[in-house]
């Protein structure tokens, strides 16, 4: 376990000052002394103005992201964590194996050195279980009023091994659609951290990295054809945008749909649809419905998959994502007018 004391002389400098941004001895000892031993065996730094990468045999792979979630903190993760897990599921979604990842800092004047220190540290240990390592980064500090207290911007970089690229041109009629475990966890969990909610069984987020389960999928012989993480728009998001670049029609099955108990009860208490409440480590794949009892056996030997379920089909049609309701009643799914759920990533 990495060292949780915060080595900077927060006696002398207990927020991050204006200064620590500017490019003289106050920023110069806030990386020497924090952020680099804070990233410590998951930083390969460039020493130099950008980092020069070899690529392994595939295609490349590029992603990038941005973070601005509120608050921090919040029950089973925190925007460090969220970032690095974010941009390699971004990378995994490609087909790509995540190898290096940027780490940019938009600090806010006044942010508490100990608050980013435990950030550093989330960071530290999610690209280390994540097996990628950060290269290069910047920091910047901006006037107090101005940042939320801390956003991050990374960027990822991966190689896409030879046949093992994922498309949504790849998802055919006659697919099975798949999901990797229960939904809406993360969305309700940052909610109820930020809104000061109590509930009698407490959420906590989802957030987890993908590429692994990506992996699995594919060594275990499963032709998956197209995956896509359910974050922001959460599985009826995905499914709208899926069914569009397809062109065919994606059904699902509402009683087949894994929702606990608990995010089930606190979407009907605040009126949201937990179809449209993010995930963060959560995807939905397309496999062949030959393979969907194997793809599914595999999702739920995956850490988190053990609500994997085989939630409906893909058809011929014209780009329609369609819940088939309880009742026998079919509906359009189409994607929220507005921001549910604002600042969850």
């Amino acid at each position: 376990m990495p060292d949780l004391t915060c080595p900077l002389p927060i006696t002398d400098y207990p927020n991050v000052l204006l200064a620590h941004g500017a490019g003289g001895q106050l920023m110069h000892q806030l990386l020497d002394t924090l952020i680099v031993p804070a990233l410590g065996p998951a930083l390969t730094p460039a020493g130099h103005d950008a980092a020069v990468l070899p690529t392994p045999p595939g295609q490349p792979a590029l992603t990038t992201d941005s973070y601005v979630v509120r608050p921090l903190f919040f029950p089973g993760g925190d925007i460090g964590r969220l970032a690095v897990y974010g941009t390699v599921n971004d990378l995994a979604m490609a087909g790509a194996v995540p190898l290096a990842l940027t780490l940019g800092l938009i600090i806010e004047e006044g942010l508490p050195t100990e608050t980013l220190w435990r950030v550093l540290l989330s960071v530290r240990e999610a690209a280390l279980d994540a097996g990628v390592r950060i290269v290069t980064g910047d920091t910047k500090v901006v006037e107090r009023g101005h940042g939320d207290g801390l956003y991050i911007n990374t960027g990822g970089f991966g190689t896409v091994p030879p046949g093992a690229g994922l498309h949504p041109e790849r998802i055919r009629a006659g697919d099975a659609v798949l999901v990797s475990g229960d939904l809406g966890r993360h969305g309700i969990a940052v909610l109820a951290q930020r809104e000061g909610l109590a509930f009698e069984s407490p959420v906590h987020s989802d957030c987890a990295p993908l590429h692994r389960t990506v992996a699995a999928l594919q060594e275990a012989g499963v032709d998956l054809h197209c995956a896509r993480d359910l974050t922001r728009g959460g599985l009826a998001g995905a499914v709208v945008e899926l069914a569009a670049e397809a062109g065919c029609d994606i059904e699902l099955d509402q009683a087949r749909l894994p929702v606990s108990g608990p995010v089930a009860a606190a979407c009907e208490l605040l009126g949201l649809d937990p179809l449209q409440v993010a995930c963060e480590g959560r995807l939905v794949a397309f496999v062949p419905a030959t393979r969907a009892d194997a793809a599914v056996a595999v999702l739920r030997s995956a850490t988190g998959g053990g609500q994997a379920q085989c939630i409906g089909r893909v058809a011929p049609g014209r780009g329609r994502a369609i819940l088939n309701g309880l009742f026998g009643v079919a509906r359009p799914l189409d994607l929220p007018a507005g921001e549910l759920l604002p600042r969850i990533c």
